[in-house]
């Protein structure tokens, strides 16, 4: 199905128009949204990557500083909400790889992309506040994108990036 570049919105096959800005779906059709199954998988795959490359380094910290603490870097508690050393590891891979590149390693083996609803390419600041929410809050930023965007498949960072994912 083709989306809005105007606003990300899915639109039918059959439609004329964008059902939610109202533009001319022959001038914004676009890319195929990408499954949130083939997104997961893609993530699962990061996740593996920068874990192996984690655990011999959080080893060596432990042997080269004993007292090292691991323990989050912000010490508060908030249900699904993570602020520890991976987590900014995982945000900055992330930032970095989705605002040059547009893919992460996982994205490029599932051949998936990151891009901008309106067309533009991914910039560090909008790979930044899209990766907010995959690297810190990961299940708030499902559950409620699940929730509010289904039809555009879009997290709530995503949303809030004005980007969506699409098959390469």
């Amino acid at each position: 199905m083709p989306y809005c570049k105007n606003c990300g919105n899915e639109a039918s096959e059959e439609s004329l128009y964008c059902p939610k800005c109202g533009k001319p779906i022959e001038a914004v059709a676009g890319p195929t949204l990408a499954h949130w199954g083939e997104r997961f998988v893609a993530w699962l795959i990061d996740i593996v990557i920068l874990g192996a490359i984690m655990v011999p380094l959080r080893f060596f910290m432990s042997v080269a500083w004993p007292g090292y603490n691991f323990a989050p870097v912000l010490p508060v508690w908030i249900p699904f909400v993570d602020f520890g050393l991976s987590n900014i590891a995982y945000f900055l891979y992330w930032t970095f790889m989705e605002g040059l590149y547009g893919r992460s390693i996982g994205k490029i083996i599932m051949r998936t992309k990151v891009v901008r609803v309106n067309g533009e390419p991914m910039d560090l600041a909008h790979a930044a506040l899209e990766s907010l929410g995959k690297a810190f809050i990961l299940p708030i930023d499902c559950i409620l994108g699940w929730i509010l965007h289904a039809p555009r498949r879009q997290r709530i960072f995503n949303y809030l990036s004005e980007t969506v994912v699409v098959k390469a």
